[in-house]
């Protein structure tokens, strides 16, 4: 079962890209984000609560995972929910994002004094290469420069949270810890919402649909899976099926919204494919 997490992460986290722009259209990015993670947090407090895990943690535990969760809820999903807001195309900003293995082979070595092998960044530019090929050097249209830096702020918070999230020195149950990280999103987009945003949601069914997807199977699901591959696996390792996503979000664009999936597509899903699995076997 465990050596399928990878794949069904993959799946997952993919989808989210494909429901964030209903999300968008119906309401402004950080009061999406602010209402999903209000769920998640009392989602995951009463699981705790269920299986009978200790809420109150120390205080350096409970920064610990406050501070994962401002960089990862916070930093990074707001700056993709507001760069897609502001017209930056989904699959460019999965493009950026997905150079996260990149920084995080580059910086894990120094800080966590993990090994990153040739191999591994053999694996990685293979990947990298492959997601070029899928999402396309044409962008087709002129990216919007407020989005585009604040998918780069998403892209070093993504990268920041992964290194940070694996010298976290508490051992917290995952349900625990994914509660105080949710609690730290929420914290966040209410401060944005309070100082620079103007709040507003409509809760039409396309909302509410795409809510319960990303709330349920990617928070719920994918990001609990992902706490655990990095906790059980080297981070470098672990970043690199992130350059999966891209590839099979073009796939799911293609298959749920009848977007073109071309051959240079295909070639790039395959060279992608190739280089994770490089990067990521044992």
């Amino acid at each position: 079962m465990i050596r399928i997490f990878p794949l069904i992460f993959v799946l997952l986290w993919s989808s989210a890209f494909i429901t964030t722009k209903p999300l968008i259209d119906n309401s402004d990015p950080f009061s999406a984000l602010a209402f999903r993670f209000s769920i998640v947090t009392l989602g995951f407090f009463l699981f705790s609560l269920y299986t009978k895990q200790k809420i109150l943690v120390n205080k350096k535990n409970f920064i610990e995972s406050f501070f994962s969760g401002v960089l990862f809820h916070g930093l990074y999903l707001g700056g993709v929910f507001f760069s897609i807001s502001k017209g930056m195309p989904t699959g460019i900003a999965a493009l950026i994002v997905t150079l996260q293995p990149i920084l995080t082979n580059a910086l894990s070595g120094p800080i966590l004094n993990e090994k990153v092998t040739i191999k591994q960044w053999i694996g990685v530019l293979l990947g990298f290469s492959g997601a070029i090929l899928v999402i396309g050097l044409d962008i087709g249209s002129n990216i919007p420069v407020v989005g585009l830096i604040a998918t780069i702020i998403a892209l070093v918070a993504i990268t920041s949270s992964t290194i940070w999230q694996k010298k976290l020195s508490n051992n917290l149950p995952l349900s625990v810890s994914n509660m105080y990280q949710a609690l730290g999103g929420v914290t966040f987009h209410i401060l944005i919402i309070i100082f620079f945003a103007k709040p507003y949601i409509d809760f039409t069914q396309t909302f509410i649909i795409a809510m319960s997807h990303q709330i349920f199977l990617v928070s719920f699901g994918a990001f609990t899976i992902l706490m655990y591959l990095i906790k059980k696996n080297s981070a470098s390792k672990t970043v690199s099926i992130f350059f999966l996503i891209p590839a099979t979000s073009a796939f799911m664009a293609w298959l749920f919204l009848n977007e073109n999936l071309t051959n240079l597509d295909l070639l790039g899903f395959f060279i992608t494919t190739i280089g994770v699995y490089i990067a990521t076997r044992d």
